[in-house]
This record gives C-alpha cells, structure tokens and sequence, in this order.
C-alpha cells in the first residue's frame, strides 16, 4: 500500500514541526519574561500550543495506523481524526483564548519592561526554523498533490491526511504571527505605546482561531463519514462502468475511512446474460484496476442488482469542483 510511505513521511513532517516548535517556545518565553512584551509572550504560548497539537497529532498518526481486528473491521483510521479534533481544539482554547486575553490586558494595563533586543532575535531565529518546518510540509504538500493529480491548494482543501494538513496551516500561521509580533514590537518601541503590542498579541490569536476552526470543521466532517472528493468519485464510477458485462451504476458510495483508507461500495446493473463467474471476474477486475489507480482504496463491495429506473447516487457537493481539463 502506498499508505505506508506516506504515513511514514506525515509522521516525520510531524516530528520535525513538533521539534522546532519546543525549541521556539521555550527562546520565546524567556524573551517574552525578559521584555515583558505581551506579542512575545502570546507567541510563546502560540508556540506551545502548536507543540501539544504535534503530541496530539503523533498520537493520531500511531493510533490511526493500528490495524483492523474483530471488534474493528474497518480498522482505526477514524480514531486519528478524534486526536487532530482534540489538537485543534487546544489550539482554539489554549493558543488564541490566552493570546486574545493577554493583549487585552497589555492594552488596559500599558505597562512594559526590560529592553527589545532580545525579542528581535528570538523572533529572527524562530522565523528562520519555523520556515524550515514549513518547507518540509509543503514538500510532502507537493508529493501528494501529485500523487492524487490534483493541485496542492486542492490537495489541502480536500485532503483527508489531517495531519499534514495542521503542520502545514499552523507553521503558516506561525510565520505570519511572527511578522505580527515584530509589527507589535516595534511599533511600540518606536511610538512608546503599548497599544500596538496587545493589538498584536489579539491579532494572534484571532490567527489562531482560524486555523483552529478550519482544522475542527475538517476532522469533524471526517468523523462524522466523507466522501472521497468529487473528481476521484467521478473516476471511480468510470472505471467500474467500463468493466465488462456491467450495464451502468445505480449507486456509488465512497467514504473516508483514514488518511489512508477508502471504502468503495456501488450497487452495478450487470448484463442480463453475465454468469456468476461473469460477475466475480467483474468484481475482481473492480479491486484491481481501482486498487491500481488509487492505492489509498482499501475495500471494494459490488452489489449485483437489477434495473431502477430514476436511481441516483448522492448529490454532488457544491464545493467540489469539477476536475480541471
């Protein structure tokens, strides 16, 4: 399965994120104490709630990956989305809710101490390894878009990897808060007004919130049971109306089991002279041009039935486009 490779590598992309974003936190707290800037200190914390989500995620990617048993048939890939929903909801609670908070604070209070270098540096050089953690993900961003034929700002919308697809938003994130906070900082260093320090910390955790809700609702969808995106579904049913001896689709169901699982399930109109043996060919020819195409496909099920007129698969999602070319 090609599952396996690109667990290993969201598993890397995750480690690598997590790494970076301990070493940050704990540059940026000191400076934060040192300086008493209320940016420095949202971004610390902002730092350490992108370091407890990466926890969260590994969990994820480890749990996710267990294999099926009796009591789980499908396997525990869903499980991984239940950890990405927890990871962003501590971000929503812990990250924006203190950011927020603390610039609040810093605007009402206007106190500050201590001297602004050391915050330049730290966020220098949080810049620069936040990019590098960056750079991975959207190194594996890429990979996959092209794995699935699709573009990667599409591959990001749709994908049912999670993980990555935090690592990627929240290292975003991260450089953008950080461009927030040298704004904050040094428009407070120049003005002697504390104001644009807490604007920027709110700022930061606004940005939080965002990344937080778009990861929520997308681990929420997940769970709840997704379907593959339109594109993919539309090549599926013609793989399985090209086989011989079927006669069209009645229904095609597709679901995302985990990042690397897809369910396949279609009740197929065959031939009025297909043999069982016709059939069984059909369905194993089915698993394997599918299989073939998109190696994340785990099940097949074809269900021979007879003609019904008017029968239709669900409605198409509004917000999946049609595939380009």
């Amino acid at each position: 399965m090609a599952g396996a490779p690109a667990r290993t590598e969201s598993v890397g992309t995750v480690v690598v994120a997590g790494a970076a974003n301990l070493a940050i936190a704990v540059a940026k707290l000191i400076a934060g104490l040192l300086s008493g800037s209320a940016a420095m200190l949202s971004e610390a914390v902002h730092s350490l709630a992108d370091t407890t989500t990466e926890v969260l995620l590994y969990a994820a990617l480890r749990r996710g990956a267990r294999p099926a048993d009796h009591r789980h048939p499908f396997g525990y890939g869903k499980e991984s989305y239940l950890w990405a929903l927890l990871a962003a909801l501590f971000t929503f609670v812990a990250g924006a809710g203190f950011a927020v908070t603390h610039g609040v604070t810093t605007i009402l209070v206007h106190e500050h101490r201590g001297d602004y270098l050391l915050s330049y540096v730290v966020l220098a050089v949080s810049f620069a390894i936040e990019s590098v953690s960056l750079a991975r993900a959207v190194r594996q961003v890429r990979r996959a878009s092209q794995r699935w034929r699709t573009t990667p700002r599409h591959f990001l919308r749709f994908t049912a990897d999670t993980t990555v697809k935090a690592v990627f938003l929240e290292d975003s994130a991260a450089l953008v808060g950080l461009l927030l906070a040298v704004l904050g900082v040094g428009l407070s260093q120049l003005t002697g007004d504390e104001l644009y320090d807490g604007v920027a910390s709110i700022l930061i955790g606004g940005l939080l919130l965002v990344v937080a809700t778009v990861l929520a609702y997308s681990n929420v969808s997940l769970l709840v049971g997704r379907a593959v995106p339109g594109r993919i579904r539309r090549e599926i049913e013609d793989e399985l109306a090209a086989l011989p001896t079927v006669q069209r689709i009645d229904t095609l169901l597709t679901m995302q089991l985990g990042p690397d699982d897809v369910l396949v399930a279609a009740k197929v109109d065959f031939s009025d002279d297909a043999t069982g043996t016709d059939i069984e060919a059909a369905a194993d020819e089915a698993e394997r041009r599918l299989t073939d195409r998109y190696p994340e496909i785990r099940y097949v099920f074809l269900d021979p039935t007879g003609a019904r007129p008017g029968a239709a698969g669900p409605a198409p999602d509004p917000d999946d486009p049609a595939p380009a070319g």
